[in-house]
């Protein structure tokens, strides 16, 4: 009997159903013999021994389905070597309710943090195999996450419903993007929405060449302006900053409720404007996966199935050029994909007229 375990870990997305349906469906296909585990909300359910044995039913039906069947928490990387409130060892409490199950294999969908402990376990002796699941499209090592085309269609929609009425009132809009540290669902919704700026964690923005763009579009005869800005967008100002400067100042100064909010403040100061925020939020990462996603998802499901069967542990599976492809977890763990502030994408989009509010 094939033991497999399977969890979903940190934040969630609109495929993690369709990729657990992806590796349980080709299991199911190509053993008699295969049981799954499932552990509840993530790491936490492997930790505390909080799990159930799935039946192939459970996999039916949740192609089209958001979320995630098995529950999810965060679980910090940084504070797994941390005993719990109770002095329980967290990472000997993984590896002993691995081993009391007799699990053959641990499958892990997650994001960077969640690479990161299954490599960790990994290196602890555990067999395991790894799926890249994040909206943020972070992940080193491929060229595309499952759940980011389904928050960029999410956020894209944001950006074309203001449209509508920052044209109505003539007014600047300012749609807050996911993503703290990268800006790839930031730059793609950006550019599908037809956003007239958009700022990015990867290119710190000046607000003075901001404003020159929004009065450069209003002497040209635009009635709007929209701004496409990652919640971690940061100012040149501020990245050029110690940590102990920036908390300074940040103790010292105003107190808005995100970035989106500060910048519409020193935009409406500086030029008269009347602005307005929307933020989408948790929106980017609800609903039901899209087609690509659903598609991709059941790819990548399949590969890892695959890496089962084959008995090949420690990866992570990836997509390059197109291709489904595997990555050792060492190599991906810790390890972020950030936007190239020259890479042709940018380049593209400053040809249309598009500002990043760097130049």
């Amino acid at each position: 009997m094939r033991r497999i375990g399977m969890l979903t870990s940190g934040g969630d997305c609109q495929a993690l159903n369709a990729t657990m349906r992806g590796v349980a469906k080709s299991l199911y296909n190509m053993f008699d013999d295969v049981e799954i585990i499932g552990f509840e909300d993530g790491y936490k359910g492997l930790i505390y021994a909080d799990y159930h044995t799935m039946a192939p039913s459970d996999f039916s039906g949740i192609l089209t389905q958001g979320g995630t069947i098995l529950g999810t928490s965060r679980q910090p990387f940084k504070l797994m070597r941390t005993p719990d409130e109770n002095g329980l060892d967290k990472v000997e409490a993984m590896k002993h309710t691995y081993r009391k199950l007799k699990l053959n294999c641990l499958v892990v969908l997650g994001g960077n943090g969640s690479q990161k402990t299954a490599n960790l376990l990994s290196q602890e002796g555990l067999n395991v195999v790894s799926l890249p699941k994040t909206i943020d499209n972070d992940l080193w090592g491929t060229d595309i996450t499952f759940g980011f085309q389904s928050a960029v269609e999410v956020a894209a929609n944001a950006i074309d419903c203001i449209h509508t009425t920052a044209a109505s009132h003539g007014r600047v809009f300012i749609v807050e993007v996911m993503g703290h540290k990268v800006g790839w669902l930031t730059l793609y919704a950006g550019l599908a929405g037809g956003a007239d700026i958009i700022l990015l964690p990867e290119i710190p923005y000046d607000i003075n060449v901001v404003c020159d763009a929004l009065t450069k579009r209003a002497k040209a005869g635009k009635r709007f302006s929209i701004l496409a800005v990652a919640e971690g967008a940061i100012s040149k100002e501020e990245a050029g900053m110690t940590k102990k400067e920036l908390k300074e100042k940040k103790k010292n100064s105003v107190v808005y409720p995100s970035v989106a909010y500060e910048i519409g403040a020193r935009i409406q100061e500086a030029t008269g404007n009347e602005v307005r925020v929307t933020v989408p939020g948790h929106m980017q990462r609800g609903g039901e996966p899209c087609p690509y996603d659903r598609v991709l998802s059941t790819r990548l499901g399949a590969a890892a199935a695959q890496l089962i069967a084959n008995e090949e542990y420690g990866y992570m599976v990836a997509v390059k050029n197109n291709e489904i492809t595997k990555l050792p977890l060492a190599e991906v763990a810790g390890k972020l994909k950030t936007v190239d502030p020259q890479c042709s994408m940018i380049k593209e989009a400053k040809m249309v007229g598009i500002s990043f509010g760097d130049e």
